[in-house]
């Protein structure tokens, strides 16, 4: 019974998982009732990986293109969902990508990298940076050749070297987020995990920070020299020259890609956890596989009036003592 997951599966997944947790879907009232929250309380998804990256919402029109429409029957309750799921853009291929962007304009074997930091320095081969299906290699380019990456910590050219990664055309005449995908308007509250968190943990931006003062961060963390970075983080020594990189990547990504901006920033909340349960898409999928959240309204089952048990109770014993 195994199988892989598409990309749109991992990203709904992901949604019910921050939805169920936070207990958007369904809740049990004061009244003693369940009752469905407001639309306007259910939470977006947004998932960042290592290989790919997955938005997953509620939008306030209907989805236009039906590769990216997910459809739930939870608690009663239909959701109509957007949900998308970009391959090679999780931070690691998108890392990958930058480099052999930069390789392929450098034409030699020493390549200048203006988002790692000024005195850092690192040997590469050819073979081990054209690895993945999500770069393809130069038909010059031999195998063994070792690439010397040095960089040169400069953000302006950081963030215009990460912007050549997308295609921010629609080119279509309705609304996409970039490559050309459809896209409609973010809409709500939403719940950005994994790769989103961990990088803003980092920079210490997870609590609801200003948009203004993120890119103020981040800008000033990718001026620091690689002496001072390993000083200050000995403990971070295995990602640190990536932090500036992902930082601005994550911006680029959430801003230029997705369509958020200085009004609806607010609306993106970083965090690993929901009700001290780590955020992913296994929760999501195992509750749907088992049928764990029914499709149909949850009704309330009351116990028997306390006398009635007691009188049970009596007649048992007196039958198994007769």
């Amino acid at each position: 019974g195994a199988r892989i997951l598409t990309g749109r599966e991992e990203g709904s997944f992901g949604w019910i998982t921050v939805n169920y947790l936070l207990e958007t879907l369904v809740k049990f009232s004061f009244a003693e009732k369940w009752e469905h929250p407001e639309d306007t309380e259910v939470l977006g998804a947004l998932d960042l990986g290592g290989a790919s990256t997955q938005i997953t919402f509620q939008p306030g029109v209907p989805v236009e293109d039906r590769n990216t429409s997910v459809f739930f029957r939870l608690y009663g309750t239909n959701y109509s969902l957007y949900s998308h799921s970009y391959l090679c853009y999780g931070q690691t291929q998108a890392l990958k990508m930058l480099l052999a962007a930069l390789h392929q304009d450098s034409a030699t074997a020493q390549i200048s990298h203006p988002c790692y930091p000024r005195g850092y320095q690192e040997n590469v081969t050819v073979a081990e940076l054209y690895d993945s299906p999500c770069v393809r290699a130069p038909s010059t380019a031999s195998p063994a050749q070792v690439l010397t990456v040095t960089g040169t910590g400069d953000p302006a050219r950081c963030s215009t070297a990460i912007q050549k990664l997308f295609n921010f055309s629609c080119g279509a005449q309705r609304p996409c987020g970039f490559n050309g995908v459809y896209q409609p308007p973010v809409r709500g509250q939403f719940f950005a995990f994994a790769g989103f968190y961990y990088t803003f943990h980092f920079l210490n931006l997870t609590s609801q920070t200003s948009l203004n003062d993120v890119n103020t961060t981040i800008l000033a963390f990718c001026k620091r020299n690689w002496s001072e970075l390993e000083q200050t983080f000995p403990q971070d020594k295995k990602h640190l020259h990536t932090y500036c990189s992902v930082g601005i990547y994550i911006l680029t990504l959430l801003l230029d890609g997705y369509k958020f901006n200085e009004h609806t920033w607010s609306n993106i909340h970083f965090s690993r956890q929901a009700a001290n349960t780590d955020i992913g898409w296994t929760l999501g999928f195992m509750l749907n596989f088992t049928n764990m959240i029914p499709a149909e309204p949850l009704e309330l089952v009351k116990g028997h009036q306390p006398g009635l048990w007691a009188g049970t109770v009596s007649f048992i014993v007196l039958a198994l003592l007769t």
